[in-house]
């Protein structure tokens, strides 16, 4: 009885990862050592969606109890708190995991955080970039054809600074460099925001990404994106 009590008593004080918003909603796992998560049958975690890799990401408890996120080479990607996973991360209490724009995971220290962790946790944009791959995300829908390279320098350029007003000065200088500025008029801007409006628009109809400020410039809105 006693060491049946120690057991429960020692996975409780052990990390958790929670799943939510996706097929495997609901569904928590005690992480003892290390969770594969794939398609593959052998995973820890299947996810039998065809975005989804074979063996597309795991999750390792170390010898000192800190716990690490690691892509296995995934083809659509593991994100970490809305940021694409290109190397080995350390997870902290509260942190969101996102598996190919398929299912969301929640990581939680112990049972003990679970419910802080869960208030404290915001879900992350409808518009998501892949720097490293040149790949955007647009309302769980990668935006293919991919877009042009003034396109997305663009989009770039108002994503690094999401909800601040960028001057029209600045986003000509981030898109068509220095030395080319100088022939750019306001009118071939207007025009390539009017062309990545367009291409946003194909993907969710509901919201406006780009925002104009009057006299100023514009501004990125990247709305939370939350299920029914």
């Amino acid at each position: 009885m006693n060491m049946e009590h120690e057991l429960k008593k020692n996975s409780k004080e052990l990390p958790i990862l929670l799943a939510q918003d996706g097929p495997l909603n609901g569904s928590r796992w005690i992480i003892q050592d290390e969770i594969a998560i794939g398609r593959d049958p052998s995973c820890t975690v299947v996810l039998t969606d065809r975005q989804v890799s074979r063996f597309h990401a795991k999750i390792t408890l170390s010898d000192n109890k800190e716990v690490y996120l690691e892509d296995l080479g995934s083809k659509n990607g593991t994100f970490l708190n809305g940021e694409m996973v290109t190397k080995v991360k350390q997870l902290n209490d509260g942190d969101l995991v996102k598996i190919a724009l398929i299912q969301d995971f929640l990581f939680f220290k112990s049972d003990a955080t679970l419910p802080l962790a869960k208030k404290k946790h915001t879900s992350v944009g409808r518009l998501l970039i892949d720097r490293r791959a040149r790949r955007v995300w647009v309302n769980e829908q990668e935006v293919i054809p991919p877009l042009s390279v003034q396109q997305y320098k663009l989009l770039l350029c108002l994503y690094d600074h999401e909800g601040e007003v960028i001057t029209r000065e600045s986003i000509i200088q981030s898109v068509w460099g220095v030395e080319q500025n100088l022939g750019i008029t306001e009118q071939a801007l207007d025009a390539l925001v009017r062309r990545l409006r367009d291409r946003l628009e194909e993907f969710d109809q509901q919201h406006n990404y780009l925002v104009t400020v009057r006299g100023f410039g514009f501004r990125l809105e990247n709305p939370i994106y939350e299920k029914e």
